[in-house]
């Protein structure tokens, strides 16, 4: 798979798939994109009602929506974070090491634990932050009501319309806990249209810069 470095527009790097002609983020501003859909969208709406947190992150890739979890959670160390990020194709060391979140934002040595972590088990990362990288497939993955949290940050419908699918958003739902929140940067109709079939309660939110619009779902 050949990946090429790119810069948004907010500053912080993205990663080019050539193979899908497709970013990893948004080249509207990767970091903005990624705070704005999975922490304020997202994570901000389960922190102050529970203390222990389950989050699945669907395309782990670069790390980013992980860093900023981490970077969230620091000064709550009252709340604990077990994190699961399902990515079938792990980004090689020399390009998560390209990518210039750490000098934006910080936590270069949670960023590197992150990646250096032994895949298919729990690693901690700080006191309050366990994460968990599986290469499992997608179509396959399925964990009953054991999540506060989806993050669904896989490649677009266009690139992977088999992940963005009823049997997997079937999954996804099972997956959560009941209230449990998933959040997409995808505001597709079909994907809303789908998510709302199987059970979930569906919003419209204003999205980051250059989407008019992202989605969450609730069980």
């Amino acid at each position: 798979m050949k990946v090429e470095l790119r810069e948004s527009n907010d500053g912080s790097s993205t990663l080019y798939n050539v193979d899908l002609d497709e970013t990893y983020h948004s080249v509207h501003g990767a970091i903005q994109e990624a705070k704005h859909v999975f922490i304020e969208a997202g994570l901000k709406n389960v922190l102050e009602l529970k203390t222990d947190i389950n989050i699945l992150e669907i395309g782990f890739g670069t790390g980013l929506n992980a860093l900023l979890t981490v970077q969230e959670l620091l000064p709550k160390n009252h709340i604990q974070v077990n994190y699961i990020g399902v990515e079938k194709y792990p980004v090689e060391e020399v390009n998560w090491k390209s990518v210039n979140y750490t000098e934006i934002l910080g936590g270069k040595s949670y960023f590197e634990s992150m990646h250096y972590a032994p895949w298919e088990k729990f690693n901690s990362i700080t006191e309050n932050f366990r994460l968990l990288k599986t290469t499992e497939d997608i179509l396959q993955y399925k964990n009953e009501n054991s999540f506060d949290i989806i993050y669904f940050d896989a490649f677009s419908p266009t690139s992977q319309p088999e992940i963005w699918c009823v049997p997997v958003f079937k999954n996804m739902y099972d997956s959560l806990k009941p209230g449990g929140v998933i959040v997409t940067y995808c505001a597709k109709g079909q994907v809303r249209r789908d998510l709302q079939s199987i059970g979930f309660n569906m919003e419209r939110l204003p999205g980051p810069p250059g989407k008019r619009e992202m989605l969450r779902g609730t069980k």
